[in-house]
């Protein structure tokens, strides 16, 4: 009888497979967070108003676009829709207004990367604010350069503006979405911003504002006249969104800053090697 097959494998418990080690899913950048998310269904759902009839919208564009001339002090019997009210308001509500799909999607292109980090860092109530505020610079902006214009100007590009000028003063931090070594979304728009002596030292900031300028200057984009005839770039109102949004980020901005003897080795990324 033959006896039973021996057991040669070695006694003791076995080791099992490798453990997998699971990483938590890396949040895509361009995630949108929900006040910008918010932010873009408002210009979507107020560009609407171009299924408006023609004299209804154009009063649209009269109320709530920017026009110069209601400033004029010495046209007492110029009559502007609007009325008071619109020397206020309109410092604002232009920006909420375009004048096609292709003005509003370029806007709204540019506010993709910039004003999700923007809005993500702020939280909704002051990313709301800001966009506020840096409409109503350039606007100011306009209409000092302006002073007589007839046409009205709209479009969110001096907010498109002051968004990027804000975004940069933390953008090329190590670990920030614009940095080599960025990391998730939320943790990329929460790194401490550069003192902005610092950031205006950086290569790579001062590169992406001679581009900026240049482009601006040179091409322009955004808010425009509504008249066919005397359709223009609003360039003014584009830099006076971008510095507001340059100087005025830091009262708006609620991560703790770094000091300055620290910032030098903190900015630090593999782009310097490059």
């Amino acid at each position: 009888m033959d006896s039973p097959p021996q057991d040669s494998s070695p006694q003791g418990p076995q080791p099992g497979p490798p453990a997998l080690h699971e990483e938590a899913p890396r949040e895509p950048i361009l995630t949108l967070p929900a006040a910008l998310t918010a932010y873009i269904l408002l210009l979507a759902l107020i560009h609407l108003r171009v299924l408006l009839p023609p004299e209804l919208e154009n009063w649209t564009i009269d109320v709530f676009g920017f026009i110069p001339k209601r400033y004029d002090s010495s046209l007492l019997n110029l009559q502007i829709p609007g009325g008071a009210g619109a020397k206020v308001w309109s410092f604002v509500t232009y920006s909420l207004l375009h004048a096609n799909l292709t003005h509003l999607g370029f806007n709204v292109l540019w506010l993709l990367p910039f004003g999700s980090a923007l809005a993500r860092r702020f939280g909704a109530i002051r990313f709301f604010v800001f966009m506020a505020v840096t409409a109503a610079a350039g606007a100011l902006a306009h209409l000092v350069t302006h002073e007589h214009a007839v046409a009205p100007m709209i479009g969110a590009s001096a907010s498109v503006s002051g968004a990027m000028a804000a975004a940069i003063r933390f953008a090329f931090a190590r670990g920030s979405f614009l940095s080599f070594s960025r990391s998730d979304a939320d943790t990329a728009a929460k790194v401490p911003a550069l003192p902005l002596s610092r950031a205006l030292r950086d290569g790579r900031v001062v590169g992406f504002l001679a581009v900026w300028f240049g482009v601006n200057i040179i091409f322009g984009v955004g808010a425009i006249g509504v008249d066919a005839e005397t359709t223009s770039v609003a360039w003014q109102a584009h830099i006076g969104g971008f510095f507001a949004g340059l100087l005025l980020f830091a009262l708006f901005d609620p991560v703790p800053r770094v000091r300055s003897d620290v910032a030098d080795a903190s900015s630090q990324d593999v782009s310097d090697r490059i």
